[in-house]
């Protein structure tokens, strides 16, 4: 998404959202909507970081209740997306399909997909028959079942960052491109000034959602972020022929290869997340890998193993020590400032981003837990944990 123009950095604001992809367009959304004076710092262009990728995943299926009622109330706020903020997000609900080797595995998604179920969510266990039909290039013996929820879908990270922050921009909101954060200092009053190279703001709330520069920005305001990049490759095929039908979002839950339709007509994106990559902040693409990808895909998608490549992207991973999110109230923050962030989402968090809005929001205006709350409550992910020894256990993750 490319820079609007020069905007100057205001003296003074409500609330500073650090970070300009899709987590602090939606924060600075949904606090602007709620009348705060938002100024949101991206350090480079909108949308650029985790969020650039050109085709994210949206689904409610998890295996933690929090997990799964972000998931839902996103996939609502994107269904009403064209009207609020108003845009369209190229949003496609073609389903999410799990495919599950064991029999364990049936077991373990059965308790899921009842646990779902009673929280609004519409899936279901499917026979390797029925997944088939949603989904022919599966392999017809490798799997001992499936899950499947066809509100879920995929929609465009760009317009969906694109919407958020022309809707924060259209409620006063001011959006700064081009503004990396280099210190946060204690001002009088309980308040801290953020300073950039274009200017510098002076505000009683600093909000972290720079995703996978989260940890750097925490040390910035004393809070600790155990937030690691990690790089995530995703493939195109060329165009295919017969045309691929419309397919779900399928995931190999025990590998984590994925594949769905892609934008040009007739070609898939293929994925996994390779379990030996480094930490680091690296985002080449590296055609290297493509054979192990295609030993994936001889497992789950024989017909695909050898399909024509046509190169592919590299994007990063926040990934925290139990690949959930961190979201909360820091204690203090510089000059007694508050601090609140929304990261590490491991890979959930364009398809958690609508719902973390309000819920931050909530927080925000102090509402959070209340019956005024309008957002998911959120208390399970905050960063504390770790030091309590309270790991979250997640895993429906890729």
């Amino acid at each position: 998404m490319p820079d609007a123009g020069p905007v100057a950095v205001p003296g003074t604001a409500d609330a500073v959202v650090v970070g300009g992809g899709v987590m602090g367009a939606s924060v600075a959304f949904h606090l602007a909507e709620a009348g705060a004076d938002v100024v949101l710092l991206e350090s480079g262009e909108l949308g650029r970081g985790s969020s650039g990728k050109p085709i994210g995943g949206v689904r409610a299926q998890f295996s933690d209740p929090a997990n799964v009622d972000l998931g839902h109330r996103s996939l609502e706020l994107f269904e009403d997306f064209g009207r609020r903020p108003g845009a369209d997000v190229g949003l496609r609900q073609a389903g999410y399909l799990f495919v599950l080797p064991t029999d364990d595995d049936v077991d373990l998604f059965a308790g899921s997909v009842a646990m779902q179920r009673s929280r609004g969510v519409d899936s279901r266990l499917l026979t390797m028959a029925e997944a088939r039909r949603l989904n022919p290039y599966l392999a017809a013996t490798a799997y001992a079942g499936a899950a499947f929820a066809p509100r879920d879908g995929w929609a465009h990270p760009a317009e969906v960052v694109a919407g958020y922050a022309g809707g924060a921009r259209a409620r006063g909101a001011t959006v700064v491109t081009h503004a990396p954060v280099t210190a946060v200092e204690a001002a009088p009053d309980g308040r801290a000034t953020v300073v950039t190279p274009r200017g510098r703001v002076t505000t009683p709330a600093v909000v972290v959602c720079a995703g996978a520069w989260s940890r750097a920005v925490g040390a910035l305001v004393d809070v600790d972020l155990p937030v690691e990049p990690v790089r995530r490759q995703i493939a195109f095929t060329a165009p295919l022929e017969p045309a691929p039908p419309t397919l779900p979002f399928t995931i190999d839950f025990g590998t984590t290869y994925y594949l769905h339709n892609a934008d040009a007509r007739g070609t898939l994106l293929l994925g996994a997340s390779e379990p030996a990559t480094p930490v680091g902040f690296d985002t080449t693409y590296d055609p290297a890998w493509e054979p192990w990808l295609r030993g994936l895909a001889a497992r789950a998608t024989p017909a695909l193993a050898d399909a024509p490549l046509t190169g592919g992207w590299a994007g990063l991973y926040e990934l925290t020590p139990d690949h959930d999110a961190l979201i909360g109230e820091a204690p203090t923050g510089p000059g007694g400032a508050r601090v609140l962030y929304a990261c590490g989402f491991s890979g959930h968090g364009f398809l958690q981003a609508p719902a973390v809005g309000e819920a931050v929001t909530d927080l925000y205006l102090g509402r959070a837990g209340t019956p005024a709350a309008r957002g998911v409550d959120v208390s399970a992910f905050d960063a504390g944990r770790f030091g309590a020894r309270r790991a979250r256990t997640e895993a429906n993750i890729i």
